[in-house]
């Protein structure tokens, strides 16, 4: 008896023992998982912890435009369809560059920037917090006009790219063909025959143009093309460097303002952007001075209207007249991207020909790409300038951050006074500049 009470002992005694060694295995099993992201027994356990192939990366696309964010969706969708893992947002804000300004010192820039080469793209870029393009194989095929300017935006001589031309826009003439051909209307190549049109419209009954400078950036589309034909596209350089000023070479500049002035409404400071796409697409005036940028929205209003765009002729030679063809949309992302392969990848996916030629085709748009050859027939008159190489960057991107240029320009209009003026727009320059040193 007492025999068996010592086998059934042992025997607990060992049952025991095997059920600690085992426990302590299952320790030691898991200290090894922790430890050891190479132990193929816990492989699908690390990537379901880590992230596996369903992980749903969301990415922020932040537009500065109001224009294109219904085109932006529909790409979106594509993209998303092909990669269900990756989601994209489009965001588009009003006061959009003070908002992107505002996330930077929050340290909360987008995923994805969609942005025109201006003031804000440079100074993102002089900031260091954008990625360096320089080497993409995207680069290699974009216009080398339009890759200049977002060199130039950051630093004259600058050879880096922080940001990827995408589109450019055209500033000049919208017109409606219908009432050009009613009205037996050419179009101008001069700066006489473009005010004898304006005349004929205005005995015709009709008005010439479609003012909405109660929005103080519309104002600098037809002072952008009279500047760099009548003030020289090197202002920016010479003036910074003590050789020019406002009231020697801007004087003409501002008179043919006041003349664009009075072919207008009378409520040209009363009447927004907004208000004037509406109006030009109703048949309100024969003309508008925008950019091509305003298109898709005129045609919202009458899908029906028949739209022509011509060159702002500046000046008397025919020959000598340019226009402003600006980076509209540039691409890029922080230097320092939370998802760099994915946001990349979405990148990639609009500099496709099918896609950008979409984009193109529906803004109505300038391609920075050299393979995307499509330009919309609404802009043929401009062509031949472009293939001549008739075009300049804006002149008002080049002036420097806190210069109120399109509010000061406003006052005058409302104002009047040239003289006076001038001298301010010297004395901002120049207090701008200071404030910045």
């Amino acid at each position: 008896m007492r025999i068996l009470k010592n086998r059934l002992l042992v025997l607990v005694g060992l049952l025991l023992l095997v059920m600690v060694i085992a426990g302590c295995g299952d320790d030691s099993g898991t200290d090894s998982a922790e430890n050891n992201n190479g132990d193929t027994n816990n492989t699908e356990n690390t990537e379901n912890d880590e992230g596996s192939s369903d992980e749903v990366v969301e990415l922020e696309l932040f537009s500065t435009k109001t224009e294109n964010p219904e085109t932006y969706q529909r790409l979106v969708d594509k993209f998303e369809a092909d990669n269900p893992n990756i989601k994209v947002e489009v965001i588009s804000q009003p006061d959009s560059t003070t908002v992107l300004k505002t996330r930077l010192t929050k340290n909360d820039l987008p995923d994805i920037i969609a942005i025109g080469g201006n003031s804000t793209y440079g100074e993102l870029a002089r900031e260091g917090v954008l990625k360096d393009f320089t080497d993409s194989p995207l680069v290699e095929d974009i216009n080398e006009g339009f890759l200049y300017q977002v060199k130039d935006l950051v630093e004259y001589g600058e050879e880096k790219v922080y940001g990827i031309p995408y589109a450019g826009n055209a500033v000049g003439v919208l017109y409606n063909k219908a009432k050009f051909e009613e009205l037996d209307l050419e179009i101008p190549t001069t700066w006489d025959e473009f005010i004898a049109v304006a005349d004929k419209i205005e005995a015709a009954g009709e008005m010439p143009f479609y003012h909405t400078w109660k929005d103080a950036w519309t104002i600098t589309c037809p002072w952008n093309d009279l500047v760099i034909n009548i003030a020289g596209d090197d202002f920016a350089q010479s003036k910074n460097a003590g050789e020019v000023t406002f009231v020697d070479r801007y004087d003409e500049v501002a008179e043919k303002m006041l003349t664009l002035r009075d072919y207008s409404h009378d409520d040209v400071f009363g009447k927004a952007y907004a208000d004037g796409n509406q109006a030009f697409a109703n048949g309100e005036s024969v003309m508008y001075l925008q950019g091509n940028f305003a298109v898709p929205l005129i045609k919202e209003y009458n899908p029906d209207i028949e739209l022509g765009m011509f060159t702002l002729p500046a000046v008397n030679d025919a020959e000598e007249n340019m226009f402003v063809a600006s980076v509209d949309v540039l691409f890029t992302m922080p230097a320092d991207a939370e998802h760099p392969d994915e946001t990349m990848k979405f990148i990639e996916f609009m500099y496709e020909e099918e896609n950008a030629t979409q984009y193109m085709e529906e803004q109505f748009a300038i391609s920075a790409i050299n393979s995307v050859t499509y330009i919309d027939p609404i802009m043929e008159p401009l062509k031949d300038k472009l293939a001549e190489g008739m075009i300049r960057e804006a002149p008002t991107h080049y002036y420097p951050t806190g210069f109120p240029a399109a509010q000061s320009i406003q006052e005058f209009l409302i104002d009047g006074d040239k003289d006076a003026f001038l001298k301010k727009m010297d004395e901002d320059w120049d207090n701008a500049i200071a404030n910045q040193n």
